[in-house]
């Protein structure tokens, strides 16, 4: 499909997406402008909001969306049929409208260029009414129309149009986002987020071996069972459970800190001290534990991890999380308050 051609910003990916799911998961072949422009904020909304990912200064969507969560207070994880559900109720007030509205002036026209050489808008929809090469589809009013040649081909193979067009969203947003790892998984809402329980069995036997461990953020003992699993670095911005950027965290801490990223001149030096700890132990107890490879790929040997000093270590760290920080901060997201340091300071 040459739909794709000369691309400049996401629209044209999420515009397909969007016509796809609802003609295959809803039968409509008669679809409005506004049904398929909030398909695509509801695609979108997870990857600009979440993963805060760039879309390119020619892209409108990243900004509409952001103004769309602000003026509907829609949470920033929300299910995509709970976003189509309230943009639904909203798409005819007018400042919804008005945020809405950029997606219909020229991407139902433009897409349709393989097929329809594009003069006027006017010029494509007279076009298109008679199907001109075979086109997608027809324009009427704020209205497409399937074009009943395309039905049977666009319900067999929806998944691999599908695919295919993430594929090339893919290949855009990568080189809008150079250093973001993982960027294949930040596309789409994963359905549920991969279990921690091996995780949590290494920092409770190195708590069980140790005694009880000093929260980093806190100074709250942690005891084993009696903690969560923090994401140093946000999961949003990894997109992994790697060991290296989890430690045990008060529950109402790691609640606090969220998505945000750490101050790493607060946090960096206690953070590597306690993985240090917790590698030397582990890795007596049972050097075959599989979750000790995690630090392969911040280090090339384990035992020689395990006799760096403890500046070397930090060092180790420190050129691991400082780029990621910077890139993350970069790329928006904001850097934690610790509450606990503010009732410190005001006592």
């Amino acid at each position: 499909m040459q739909v794709y051609d000369n691309t400049v910003a996401t629209y044209k990916y999420y515009w397909l997406v969007s016509i796809l799911d609802i003609y295959v998961k809803e039968g409509k072949t008669q679809i409005s402008f506004w049904e398929i422009i909030v398909g695509m904020i509801a695609e979108a909304w997870y990857p600009i909001h979440f993963f805060r990912l760039s879309f390119g200064k020619a892209d409108s969507l990243y900004a509409q969306i952001i103004e769309l969560q602000k003026e509907l207070n829609i949470p920033i994880d929300a299910r995509k049929q709970v976003i189509k559900r309230v943009l639904n109720s909203n798409v005819d007030t007018p400042k919804i409208r008005s945020l809405l509205r950029v997606f219909s002036l020229n991407v139902p026209y433009r897409f349709l260029s393989p097929w329809i050489k594009y003069t006027t808008n006017e010029g494509v929809v007279r076009s298109s009414q008679v199907f001109t090469n075979n086109a997608l589809y027809a324009i009427e009013n704020d209205t497409i129309r399937i074009n009943p040649k395309w039905e049977t081909y666009l319900h067999d193979n929806y998944l691999i149009l599908r695919d295919f067009t993430f594929w090339h969203l893919t290949n855009f947003l990568q080189k809008r986002n150079p250093n973001v790892p993982n960027l294949t998984s930040k596309l789409v809402k994963p359905i549920s987020r991969a279990s921690l329980t091996r995780q949590r069995q290494f920092w409770d036997t190195f708590i069980e071996v140790n005694g009880t461990i000093k929260c980093i953020y806190t100074g709250q003992l942690l005891e084993p069972k009696n903690y969560d699993l923090d994401h140093f670095i946000p999961w949003s911005f990894v997109s992994h459970d790697l060991l290296w950027n989890l430690v045990p965290a008060d529950a109402g801490i790691n609640s606090s800190k969220s998505n945000n990223l750490p101050i790493l001149e607060e946090y960096l030096s206690p953070y590597a001290q306690i993985h240090q700890n917790a590698l030397r132990v582990i890795f007596k107890k049972n050097p075959n534990n599989n979750l000790l490879e995690d630090y392969l790929t911040i280090h090339d040997s384990i035992p020689n991890l395990i006799k760096l000093s403890a500046l070397e270590f930090f060092e180790i760290f420190h050129k691991t999380f400082s780029p990621m920080t910077q890139i993350a901060e970069n790329m928006g997201f904001r850097y934690w308050q610790n509450p606990m340091s503010h009732e410190t300071t005001s006592q």
